[in-house]
C-alpha cells in the first residue's frame, strides 16, 4: 500500500523569532537552517524580506540547501496598491527564494477591525497577490490567518477567502489557528469539513500552543486530511509558542498510526539528529535546554525510581515509549534517595566503573547516597558530584588539590562599591601556595583566587585554563537559625563538556566552596591529569 507524503514547514527563524527575547543574528539564521536542512524538512521560512535589515540580507545570499526550499514570507497586498506596485510583495518576490509564503485575514471580523476594509477587498487582495506570486514562477502558499476562528463564526466567508488563494495557483493552504484556542475535537471536524471544498494534499496546519496543544492539533489535522505541518524547533513561538517539530517529527516516524499510513522527505537516520538541533538552538539563544521537552529532553528517557530502573534494564519498553538513540538522546538512571541497587549498578555501569552485583561497596555507596540526600544533597542533577563520590569510595581516583584553608571577607568602600575578596591556602605535591582573588560576591572571589592563579599550580595550570562557571545556584533547604543552604555550579572547558557539581553546608560559602572543589577535581580526573605527590 502506497504512503501519502507529508511536508514539514519549519518557521523557527520567522515564527521563533516573535519569541520575547529572541533576536537571530545572520549567523544564527545561518546554522539553524543548515541544521534544520541536514535534517531533511520540506521547507525553512526564513523571515520576512524587506521588514527588517537581517531578513533581507539573509534572503540576498545564496544558500545552497541539499533538501529544504527556502520560503519567503508576507502579506497580501495592501488594499490601496496594485499587486504589481505593492512594495513588499516586491520585496518578497526579488528575495533568493523558491517558494512564497503569504498570510492573509480569514476572518470576517479581523476583515473589519484589523484592515478597516470590506469582505469582497480582502477577497480580492489575495486573488491579486495570488495570481502575482504565481506569474512570478514562484510555488505559492496561503496562510489563512485566523481561518478557525473565522470558520466557526462565518463559515462560508472563510472558505471563499481558502478558494480565493487556492483557485488562483496556491499550492498549499494553511489553516491557522492563530490565536491558539482550538481543541482538537474542533480540528479534526473542521478540517473534514474543508477538505469537501479543497483536496487535503494541498491543506496545511500552523497551530500555536496556547491550550497546550499545538501538537495535538497538527496531529488530528493530518488524520482528518491535511498533509503539510508548520511548527518550530522546541515549539519556540510567540506567547506560549508554536507547534513543536521535535515531538511532531518522531511521532510521525514512530508511531503506527502515522508510520504505517504516511512518509516524510526526512530519512528514518536522520532522526537521531533530532536532539543535536533542538539543543543547537538553546545554545545559539543562551538558553538552558528544558530538560522536560519530549523526545530530545535530558529527563524525556531519565529513570529515579529503584523499581522502574529494574523494570528497564529487563525491558527497556516498559517505561520508554521509543528507543531513546533513535531520535539521538540516551537513557539517564537517576541516583537519589529513591534510588535501590539497580540505579547504582545502571549508573556505575555508565560511567564506566566495573563492579561486581554483591561488592559490599555497592550497599554502602547507595547508603552514602541515602545518608547525604537526608541532609541535603541531591545528586539527581550533580552527575559530577556524583561520580566523584562512588570513584573515592570504591578507590581509584587519586588526590589533586588539597586545599588547607581559605578566607573570604566582603566591605563596601567609600564609594559604595562592594568588593568581596577570598585567600586560599593549596597544597600540590606537597608544596604550598597562597591564592587571591576579588569578585563581584564571595564565592566569585573564592573561584577566581584559585582558577586565576593557576599558574602557581604548576603540573595543573594547563588542565584548568580553560575551566569556566557557566550557572551558580543556590537554594536554602530549611528556614530558621539553622539553614541548610545548598549550591549547584555548572562548569564547562574548551571541549565544550558541561558538568554539575553540589556542595551542602548551613553556610553558604562553605557549601560553594564543597561544590566548587568537585568542580576542579573532577576536570582534573576527566581529563587524566597526574596525581599529587
Amino acid at each position: 500500500m502506497s504512503k501519502d507524503r507529508l511536508y514539514i514547514f519549519d518557521t523557527t527563524l520567522r515564527d521563533g523569532a516573535q519569541t520575547q527575547g529572541v533576536d537571530f543574528s545572520i549567523d544564527d539564521k545561518e546554522k539553524i537552517s543548515s541544521s534544520l536542512d541536514y535534517l531533511g524538512v520540506d521547507y525553512i521560512e526564513g523571515g520576512w524580506p524587506g521588514a527588517n535589515p537581517t531578513d533581507t540580507e539573509f534572503f540576498n545570499k545564496d544558500h545552497s540547501f541539499k533538501s529544504a526550499k527556502l520560503t519567503a514570507f508576507g502579506m497580501t497586498k495592501k488594499n490601496e496598491h496594485s499587486a504589481e506596485n505593492d512594495p513588499m510583495l516586491s520585496s518578497i518576490l526579488n528575495s533568493k527564494s523558491s517558494s512564497v509564503c503569504l498570510f492573509g485575514k480569514s476572518w470576517d471580523f479581523q476583515v473589519d477591525i484589523a484592515l478597516g476594509i470590506s469582505n469582497d477587498e480582502n477577497l480580492s487582495n489575495i486573488i491579486e497577490s495570488a495570481k502575482h506570486v504565481v506569474k512570478s514562477g514562484k510555488e505559492f502558499m496561503f496562510d489563512a490567518e485566523h481561518f478557525f476562528d473565522g470558520y466557526k463564526s462565518n463559515p462560508d466567508y472563510a472558505l471563499k477567502c481558502l478558494k480565493a488563494a487556492f483557485d488562483n495557483g496556491a499550492r498549499w493552504i494553511i489553516l491557522c489557528d492563530t490565536n491558539g484556542g482550538t481543541l482538537p475535537h474542533e480540528v479534526t471536524k473542521i478540517v473534514s469539513e474543508v477538505t469537501q471544498h479543497i483536496p487535503g494534499k494541498n491543506l496545511g496546519i500552523h497551530a500555536h500552543n496556547d491550550t497546550e496543544n499545538a501538537v495535538a492539533n497538527s496531529l488530528a489535522a493530518v488524520q482528518a486530511g491535511v498533509r503539510q505541518i508548520q511548527g518550530t524547533i522546541n515549539g519556540l513561538g510567540e506567547r506560549c509558542g508554536n507547534a513543536n517539530l521535535m515531538s511532531l517529527i518522531p511521532s510521525l516516524f514512530l508511531k503506527r498510526d502515522f508510520s504505517e499510513k504516511f512518509e516524510l522527505n526526512i530519512k528514518r537516520e536522520n532522526l537521531k539528529n533530532l536532539t543535536q538541533c533542538s539543543r543547537l538552538l538553546d545554545e545559539l539563544l543562551n538558553r538552558k535546554p528544558n530538560k522536560h521537552l519530549p523526545y530530545v529532553g535530558a529527563s524525556a528517557f531519565s529513570h529515579k525510581g529503584g523499581m522502574h530502573v529494574s523494570a528497564v534494564q529487563k525491558d527497556p519498553k516498559t517505561y520508554e515509549h521509543v528507543n531513546p538513540e533513535e531520535v539521538g538522546n540516551a537513557r539517564n538512571i537517576i541516583v537519589s534517595d529513591q534510588a535501590g541497587q539497580s540505579n547504582i549498578m545502571s549508573r556505575l555501569k555508565s560511567i564506566g566503573i566495573q563492579i561486581k552485583k554483591n561488592d559490599p561497596k555497592i550497599k554502602k555507596l547507595l547508603s552514602e547516597v541515602k545518608d547525604r540526600e537526608f541532609i541535603g544533597y541531591s545528586y539527581d542533577g550533580a552527575d559530577a558530584s556524583f561520580e566523584l563520590l562512588a570513584r573515592r569510595l570504591i578507590g581509584d581516583i587519586p588526590r589533586y588539590i588539597l586545599i588547607n584553608e581559605y578566607d573570604v571577607s566582603v566591605k563596601k568602600d567609600s564609594t559604595g562599591e562592594i568588593i568581596s575578596h577570598a585567600k586560599a591556602q593549596l597544597e600540590v605535591d606537597g608544596q604550598k601556595i597562597l591564592c587571591e582573588g576579588q569578585g563581584n560576591g564571595p564565592v566569585n572571589a573564592l573561584d577566581n583566587a584559585i582558577r586565576k592563579n593557576v599558574n602557581k599550580l604548576a603540573k595543573y595550570s594547563d588542565y584548568l585554563k580553560d575551566l569556566k562557571l557557566v550557572d551558580y545556584k543556590v537554594r536554602i533547604l530549611n528556614t530558621g537559625t539553622e539553614a541548610v543552604t545548598r549550591v549547584s555550579i555548572e562548569s564547562t572547558d574548551s571541549k565544550g563538556v558541561n558538568w554539575f557539581t553540589i556542595g551542602v553546608s548551613p553556610n553558604i560559602i562553605d557549601a560553594s566552596f564543597k561544590a566548587l572543589v568537585d568542580s576542579l577535581d573532577y576536570k582534573l580526573f576527566k581529563d587524566k591529569a597526574p596525581a599529587s605527590l
